[in-house]
């Protein structure tokens, strides 16, 4: 098939899942088309076969004071649909991105083109329940050909708040297992930790949601009884309320900030325990990528998270803010060196047999047949 895939190009976990959905489509034989802002993240490290670039091109006008990309974006998916020959779009993100392959469709007709719209987390739990965007964001989803969410949690969530005029479909996130593995032990941690220390990571955009002060809280009162490090890997609108939460609790010294990191993978290979205590999740993809590489993980139970976190087998989920439990289970990893590595290796299990590619890919592909087909019986 030929496909096109539009998402927001950058760090997020909606951009990765679409990117390694692209990248692994056309290892399967498919062409993949990304019609975008600017070239996803996950491209740049290398050429990809059958993977092609089409960047929306955004010009100025005098009269507008905010360039209208939901409107550019359309222009270049009517373009693409028609210059590439595409069976199908599939777009990430309800907003704006399904708006934009409404009208996109609207340009073409009578040809047809199917939409398949799968739904991440905060356009529905966040920016579709504003008032301004509410009708709108329930136009999209019902406009589409079909609609997937990448949790139960996501599809119950986005089913009582918008009363779709069709059932939204479940397909999980996925990991790449030939990416996210754990590497052989890397002379990088030694520039971190000593030998004896255990490596405590939290990976994040920091936003208000992560729930970043509890970051450090928790591992503020696991130091006091295990010799550990904080790596805090990203950057965010908290990044500096944390650096200033550090230094008041007088753990400078046992906490680093990395700042972006495309290379998580060797990052978690030095990790012992992945705290992720957000405030919600709709997946919970860094927990995934975490298990993948052998890490228990620290979690709130919210969200989807507990679809992926296996409380008590891959890691400890805890009540939203419970930083006093989470610091024991984070003492509990730490002072037990079995347990980590029992939690490690079921973590890898527990992604290989639910969230392996050879598992969610064919659900996409099955999602893509079927809605080829409703959007050429629905127009007959």
């Amino acid at each position: 098939m030929k496909i096109g895939i539009t998402c927001y190009p950058t760090y997020g976990g909606s951009g990765v899942l679409a990117t390694e959905l692209g990248k692994l489509l056309a290892k399967r034989g498919h062409e993949v088309h990304f019609i975008t802002s600017a070239l996803p993240y996950r491209l740049h490290v290398q050429f990809e076969e059958r993977v092609f670039f089409h960047e929306v091109e955004m010009d100025k006008y005098p009269l507008l004071e905010y360039s209208p990309y939901d409107l550019a974006l359309a222009a270049k998916m009517r373009e693409i649909f028609l210059s590439e020959k595409l069976d199908l779009l599939h777009v990430h993100y309800a907003l704006p991105h399904a708006i934009s392959a409404f009208l996109a469709a609207k340009m073409i007709e009578p040809a047809i083109m199917p939409v398949v719209t799968t739904l991440h987390g905060t356009d529905i739990t966040i920016v579709g329940q504003k008032k301004s965007f509410y009708d709108i964001t329930r136009l999209g989803i019902n406009q589409s050909t079909i609609v997937t969410a990448v949790s139960e949690y996501l599809t119950k969530e986005a089913e009582d708040i918008f009363i779709p005029e069709k059932p939204i479909r479940t397909i999980h996130n996925f990991v790449d297992l030939q990416l996210f593995k754990k590497k052989k032990k890397s002379s990088r941690r030694c520039s971190f930790a000593t030998e004896n220390q255990i490596v405590y990571t939290h990976i994040s955009n920091f936003r208000k949601v992560k729930r970043i002060p509890d970051v450090v809280k928790i591992f503020s009162r696991i130091v006091q009884d295990v010799d550990g490090i904080l790596l805090m890997v990203g950057e965010g609108p908290l990044l500096s309320d944390a650096r200033q939460l550090v230094e008041s609790l007088g753990i400078s010294d046992k906490v680093k900030f990395l700042g972006k990191q495309e290379d998580v993978v060797s990052i978690f290979s030095m990790s012992d325990i992945f705290l992720f205590p957000s405030e919600t999740e709709s997946f919970g993809l860094a927990a995934l990528e975490a298990m993948a590489c052998e890490v228990p993980v620290i979690a709130s139970r919210s969200g989807g998270i507990p679809e992926v976190v296996n409380c008590g087998e891959t890691g400890f989920l805890s009540e939203t803010g419970d930083v006093t439990a989470m610091a024991i289970n984070g003492i509990k990893l730490g002072k037990n060196s079995d347990l980590r590595l029992k939690m490690g290796k079921a973590g890898r299990k527990r992604a290989k047999q639910y969230f392996g590619p050879d598992k969610i890919i064919p659900l996409y592909e099955k999602v893509y047949q079927e809605a080829v087909e409703l959007a050429h019986n629905c127009n007959q």
